[in-house]
């Protein structure tokens, strides 16, 4: 068994030595082929996951890339369910777009009354 003293210690490594030596190549995208990725999922009704399966990338680039190139998509928006005449999807979109219509109306009514009474302060 070695006797190791304090002084003896090796020197600290840098925090990212690690790093250095499991670091893989990142492969850089083009934006040509992000927005096709994205336009999988936008507009022919890919999931996620299977567009990133079929183009080999990870799933979390091509969230990112969904989230930042299409900011408002909503998936329950997607080609696959408005062309869908799946009877239960469409009712699942019918009841968010309810859902939604209403929290739009209370914040609508929200703001006519602060409206309201703010302006009243003023008078």
């Amino acid at each position: 068994m070695m006797n190791e003293s304090p002084n003896l210690r090796s020197a600290p490594t840098p925090k990212n030595a690690r790093n250095l030596q499991t670091k893989r190549k990142h492969r850089r995208y083009n934006l040509k082929f992000k927005m096709a990725a994205v336009k999988l999922i936008t507009e022919q009704g890919y999931t996620v996951s299977e567009a990133a399966r079929r183009l080999g990338i990870d799933r979390t680039n091509l969230k990112n890339w969904l989230y930042k190139h299409s900011p408002n998509f909503d998936p329950a928006d997607s080609a696959a369910v408005m062309n869908s005449d799946d009877p239960v999807l469409l009712r699942k979109l019918l009841q968010q777009q309810r859902r939604e219509n209403e929290r739009l109306r209370m914040e609508c009514d929200i703001l006519k009354k602060a409206t309201a009474y703010f302006a009243k302060e003023q008078l």
